[in-house]
């Protein structure tokens, strides 16, 4: 069903720096709806586009193939759409909407957010209105979320409520936690990386099983 698939009652997941032909077909087999690739060459999990494009020959339909972007040149996008069929791209650098949408063309994007204490949620969510999804991140030096969970409790209420069916939770969640978040919150989805390794950019096949199978118990409390 992909990603943005907005179902009342399910939340989606995706597992994001993905490298290896094994990490691809185990968040397969433990039942995500999307998986991440990292085009941004500092991080530990990047790929290249060409590795990207095998390891998408692997996924079966349904499941969106997400492409992370920090700020990419012209260039580097080229040479992602020319190799690996990105279905949904995300945005993780100081990227503007019109940047976002130039890049994206007419495939759907998210935007990441980095959540401080003061930051300014219905600010972004306008400036970001034409957003396929908004990705809640955690505030830390660099990009991406380093794996930092943030305080769910500084969203207001309000604004979640308004945004729930395109807004996609990340920051340090893991089995143990991602329950509570999807009770708290209710999003459409929930993104996981460093929360589903062993070590630093190792992915663990059984640490994402338990990852999805919190999410679906999550999903089963939360029904009437």
């Amino acid at each position: 069903m992909g990603l943005l698939t907005h179902s009342p009652g399910k939340t989606r997941v995706k597992i994001c720096g993905l490298r290896t032909p094994a990490d691809v077909d185990a968040a397969v087999k433990a039942g995500v709806d999307a998986v991440g690739f990292v085009f941004y060459p500092p991080s530990v999990r990047s790929v290249t586009p060409n590795i990207a494009a095998q390891l998408i020959a692997r996924l079966p339909a349904g499941i969106d193939a997400v492409g992370l972007l920090v700020n990419a040149s012209d260039e580097e996008c080229a040479a992602i759409r020319e190799a690996a069929p990105i279905s949904l791209w995300q945005f993780h650098g100081d990227e503007t909407p019109e940047r976002c949408a130039q890049i994206a063309k007419n495939e759907p994007w998210m935007r990441a957010a980095r959540i401080g204490k003061q930051f300014a949620f219905d600010d972004f969510s306008l400036q970001y209105r034409d957003a396929d999804a908004l990705l809640l991140d955690a505030l830390v030096e660099g990009y991406g979320g380093g794996g930092v969970p943030f305080d769910w409790q500084g969203i207001p209420q309000t604004w979640v409520s308004e945004n729930a069916p395109r807004v996609v939770l990340s920051g340090g969640l893991n089995a143990h936690n991602v329950g509570e978040a999807i009770a708290r919150l209710h999003p459409c989805a929930v993104d996981v990386s460093s929360g589903v390794e062993s070590s630093r950019g190792v992915k663990d096949a059984a640490l994402m099983t338990q990852f999805v199978q919190a999410v679906r118990a999550a999903d089963a409390k939360a029904s009437p």
